[in-house]
């Protein structure tokens, strides 16, 4: 098992993140999607559990070509898709996905806290001290595009280049996180991502887990990025504006799957 925490500052504020990141998912959905592949959405429905009120969402992703040939050569077809699910009772949220294939001896479980600060919060999922002393800390900064393999890079979702017009927000300098708490204009945030990887399999376990986590940071960088690229777009969204069009990416998703090509992202291999 291998535990990482990333730590995404944003010039955003956490009541703005709320829509801005149930649009970008749809967004990147679509982005993601063709060919057999991507992303279907079975469930999205409300919830409420133990106290804890949200949405529900359940989603399978045909990952073919997104998974390492060295699993490709030794999984049946089937092993290539797995479920997520995920209970977003923001701003805390908690995802996980499984696969039917390896049944317990795999997970990935990503749980979120969205909180209006610079990222200095130290074990803010109240983890037990054993444990977060082998929690691997990781920041991710959206304005370094060292951070982008050169595939994922896009110019319009630079948010070095970008300049925000409905909220003058942007470019990011080199500077911009040590400024950012002193902009009395501008909002931050940070969203701390506590992700648990499990893949149990002989002589592959180590290979695959730190494989995941390298594609975790690789998914949570390129996505920032784009979140707030794409601010303008959804910046005077409301929340009813974002269930109408996850209902109608849910029926566009179903559609790109059968007739567009295979897109978006697939594995790095080593």
């Amino acid at each position: 098992m291998l535990i990482k925490e990333y730590r995404v500052i944003l010039p955003i504020s956490v009541e703005e993140y709320q829509v801005g990141q149930l649009y970008s998912v749809a967004e990147a959905s679509k982005n993601e999607t063709g060919g057999g592949e991507g992303v279907e959405v079975l469930k999205n429905e409300p919830y409420e559990k133990d106290g804890e009120k949200g949405q529900y969402t359940h989603k399978i992703y045909h990952l073919q070509s997104k998974v390492p040939s060295f699993v490709r050569m030794l999984a049946p077809a089937s092993a290539l898709n797995i479920h997520e699910k995920a209970w977003n009772a923001y701003p805390y949220c908690r995802t996980v996905i499984t696969n039917e294939y390896m049944k317990d001896n795999f997970l990935i479980k990503i749980e979120t806290w969205h909180k209006p600060d610079m990222g200095h919060l130290e074990n803010v999922h109240g983890l037990d001290a054993e444990t977060w002393k082998k929690v691997d800390v990781v920041y991710i900064d959206i304005a370094d595009r060292s951070q982008v393999e050169p595939k994922d890079y896009k110019p319009e979702e630079d948010p070095c280049k970008f300049k925000s017009v409905k909220t003058g927000r942007g470019p990011l300098g080199p500077d911009w996180k040590k400024e950012l708490p002193n902009k009395k204009d501008c909002p931050h945030m940070c969203a701390y991502k506590l992700v648990t990887v499990k893949f149990k399999w002989w002589g592959l376990q180590n290979k695959v887990e730190n494989f995941i986590q390298k594609q975790e940071k690789r998914l949570f960088t390129n996505f920032h990025r784009q979140l707030f690229c794409w601010i303008d777009k959804w910046i005077e969204l409301n929340m009813e504006d974002i269930r109408r069009m996850e209902e109608q990416t849910r029926r566009e998703l179903d559609e790109m799957r059968v007739k567009d090509p295979v897109k978006g992202m697939v594995a790095l291999e080593d």
